[in-house]
């Protein structure tokens, strides 16, 4: 059970926040990143994240994640896109854009209905012979996630993306999850499962 109340599925940790964010300066700062994340964080780009409707809590730990990342590729997250894009974000930067992104409504996906069946057994009960728990434990009964605990929300992700990331955890090629929870799991899942839940997230509400 104490497992299972740090699980996180997607980017995952938790980290307190200094400031207050404040949505509508958060959205002037977002025109920068719409190029690749959308206007209204909606990306139509399949390979890059959808930040509407994510936790802040959870945004501002990526941010400062990759904002160490770039300073030192062996700490935090590194990724060379978003380098350049945080490097001069000041704290009230992260939590103004992390507000607006929160505030954003995601778009769902429909599901395909090869992955209906495996992605909801993965989702809500896990694997227990692969010793793989519920993701529902962390992301919640509809994907929202955790905010206080700084879990992600997962309901409506690109799938390739949400694959991307879990093959990172589980290659240990993406390592700024707390406690190794999310590498633990994803080394865990078959491809097979991977590619269910992460289509299954698509239309998750």
């Amino acid at each position: 059970m104490k497992k299972l109340a740090i699980i996180a599925l997607f980017l995952f940790g938790a980290t307190a926040s200094a400031q207050d964010g404040d949505a509508a300066k958060g959205a002037e700062l977002a025109a920068t990143c719409a190029a690749c994340h959308g206007k209204d964080g909606n990306s139509a780009n399949a390979m890059w994240p959808k930040l509407a409707g994510q936790n802040a809590k959870y945004l501002e730990k990526q941010i400062k994640d990759f904002q160490a990342g770039a300073k030192d590729q062996s700490q935090g997250r590194y990724d060379p896109s978003m380098a350049p894009m945080v490097a001069n974000l000041s704290e009230q930067d992260i939590a103004d854009l992390s507000a607006y992104y929160a505030a954003q409504e995601t778009q769902l996906g429909a599901v395909p209905k090869e992955f209906v069946d495996l992605g909801k057994k993965i989702y809500f009960q896990g694997d227990a012979e692969r010793g793989i728990p519920a993701c529902s434990a962390c992301h919640g009964a509809t994907g929202q996630g955790l905010d206080l605990a700084g879990y992600p929300a997962v309901s409506g992700q690109h799938p390739e993306y949400a694959i991307k990331q879990l093959k990172a955890f589980a290659w240990a090629e993406r390592a700024n999850d707390n406690n190794a929870v999310m590498r633990d799991i994803a080394n865990r899942m078959s491809e097979q499962q991977i590619e269910a839940v992460a289509y299954f997230m698509l239309g998750l509400h």
